[in-house]
């Protein structure tokens, strides 16, 4: 688990969180959602350890972050994935050495080992023989599944993503959700996803925080957000016709 207790942030002395307590479980995609400027992308990068909190504590499964020695920082970083907004793969490398990159990195295994593992994952997000081509030679879709193998190759035991489902189309955007939850519960890890997709929300949002000026101003589950009357949500939420209709038909269905 990874606990968050009463987090503060703030930039040249404006405050950005604005003392978020929250805990995030194992086996279940959590999201992080609000507006922009609400905080959402400073909470994950504090959980990252790229940006520091003046107050709070972060720990990851009774580690506390603030405590962990130089060695213990690095152990932890082995038991982190990241899913970049963009996929953040380096356009000189094939899809196998872009995957095999965290391995070189912190496993000390043969390269054989390195490059079975590397079929591993490519296998298990549904691409293969993809090895030797490169990042511009592949989909918008294809890249992410490529994004998420290079995250699960560590065999992590937390997966962070930012804005997984940016610049892809719907059909693909679901495919990629699916796929987030479907690792999440077969390693039986602890993912965190911080996104404006609607979509994913109310399809894979197991658990929800919603921040707005800094403030964890409500959380719950993708079933208990149809049923809230907090203002700020409803409204951000349910901008959409389409997702206004949703929620009426659930409440009445409910009834």
């Amino acid at each position: 688990m990874i606990e968050v207790e009463n987090l503060y942030k703030q930039f040249n002395g404006q405050p950005v969180l604005k003392g978020i307590s929250t805990t995030f479980e194992k086996g279940k995609t959590s999201m992080i959602i609000g507006q922009s400027g609400s905080g959402k992308t400073v909470l994950l990068k504090c959980l990252l350890g790229l940006h520091i909190p003046e107050e709070g504590i972060i720990s990851f499964d009774g580690r506390k972050h603030t405590e962990l020695s130089v060695k213990d920082h690095r152990q932890l970083r082995q038991e982190i994935g990241m899913v970049f907004q963009g996929g953040a793969l380096y356009d000189s490398l094939t899809v196998e050495e872009n995957i095999m990159f965290p391995l070189k990195m912190f496993a000390d295994q043969p390269f054989k080992q390195m490059r079975e593992r590397v079929n591993f994952v490519l296998n298990r997000v549904n691409l293969d023989d993809v090895n030797k081509k490169f990042p511009a030679e592949l989909s918008g879709g294809m890249q992410k599944r490529v994004a998420i193998a290079r995250a699960i190759v560590m065999n992590p035991r937390y997966l962070f993503c930012d804005e997984p489902n940016s610049g892809l189309d719907p059909n693909t955007a679901t495919v990629i959700d699916n796929l987030i939850q479907e690792i999440t519960k077969e390693y039986d890890i602890i993912t965190v996803i911080n996104s404006h997709d609607m979509n994913s929300v109310m399809e894979i949002g197991e658990k929800i925080i919603f921040l707005k000026d800094g403030v964890k101003a409500w959380e719950g589950t993708n079933k208990e957000i149809f049923k809230t009357e907090n203002e700020a949500v409803v409204k951000f939420v349910y901008s959409s016709n389409l997702f206004k209709k949703v929620r009426e038909a659930y409440l009445n269905e409910t009834k």
